[in-house]
């Protein structure tokens, strides 16, 4: 049986100062702190995660916040453009708000949407979209309800080195439906709700220099340990190297480069974000993996202390 994709389980990002981190994305987009930990290769980093009410698959963009880090440059070999699905109706709204806040959006079409495009503080590019598709977030921030609050990831568009090879792992590897092409973009559905459309650019430009602003990598869902390593088999007699499972915490992760240079993990759904803090909890305290504890004076000696904006009596600015 062909394998198919369910879509995006979360996308990872360098960015620059962490407090800058969390204004925008949960004190601007009203997205929730799920967690807040370490990088496991450089603890003396945060390791900080963001996404909808319950923390769920789809909704989850992950940042390594390093306040002296060189900006990046987008190109080829990353996801140039990450983009957030918003119910129908609400992009006036956050037009409006992006704008309050100081932000510059343009509203462009592909595919027969609308989208409102514009960059973080640190330059990564983002897009909102509407659509039907996907439940929406019931998390409740300031003045931004779920009936305009971000459900979770549209998707991604592509920058690849070889956009070729890129699309053919996407369609014969990944599973994903090719839904057609409009100008320079190909576009791929996957199976799930949130986190399925991924447009690759056919046209491959200048490779991109990793730093502040970039994407480091984007994570593709498997439901479980078994589904994974299932994974695993099948991309490697498709002709990558995979590495070997690696224990993230809050899912299990293995990676491979595609051809068009573009960093791909695969990482189980489960066990999730609170399995090491209730639910109502997530995110409020900084959560260290077993072998870290030992050293958590230290390590939080080391970071950069964080205020998470409180949304449920916060004013705009």
């Amino acid at each position: 049986m062909k394998k198919q994709s369910a879509g995006i389980h979360h996308i990872t990002a360098i960015v620059g100062h962490p407090q800058e981190n969390v204004d925008f994305y949960a004190g601007v987009l009203g997205l929730r702190l799920v967690k807040q930990t370490v990088n496991f290769d450089d603890p003396g980093t945060y390791h900080l995660y963001f996404g909808n009410e319950g923390g769920q698959p789809g909704t989850i963009i992950t940042f390594f916040p390093w306040p002296n880090a060189r900006q990046g440059v987008i190109g080829d070999g990353q996801v140039g453009v990450t983009s957030y699905v918003v119910p129908p109706g609400a992009l006036p709204f956050w037009e409006e708000r992006l704008q309050a806040f100081g932000f510059s959006a343009t509203v462009t079409e592909r595919f027969q949407e609308r989208y409102l495009t514009f960059d973080d503080p640190h330059g990564l590019h983002l897009e909102l979209v509407e659509r039907e598709g996907g439940e929406l977030n019931e998390g409740r921030a300031g003045d931004i309800t779920p009936d305009v609050a971000i459900k979770g990831f549209g998707g991604a568009t592509l920058f690849s080195a070889q956009p070729e090879h890129t699309a053919y792992l996407l369609e014969n590897v990944m599973g994903l439906k090719r839904m057609g092409e409009d100008g320079d973009l190909l576009r791929f559905k996957a199976t799930a709700d949130l986190g399925n459309i991924i447009d690759i650019k056919r046209t491959a430009t200048n490779r991109g220099v990793m730093g502040a602003g970039t994407v480091h990598h984007i994570a593709w869902r498997a439901s479980d340990d078994a589904d994974q390593l299932a994974w695993k088999t099948h991309v490697e007699q498709n002709g990558y190297r995979v590495t070997s499972v690696q224990d993230r915490n809050y899912f299990n992760a293995i990676y491979f480069r595609e051809h068009g240079e573009i960093l791909f993990e695969i990482a189980t759904d489960p066990p999730g974000f609170a399995h090491d803090e209730t639910q109502a909890t997530m995110g409020t305290h900084l959560k260290l993996p077993a072998q870290f504890e030992p050293h958590r004076a230290e390590i939080e000696q080391r970071l950069l202390p964080i205020t998470v904006p409180n949304l449920y009596a916060r004013s705009e600015k």
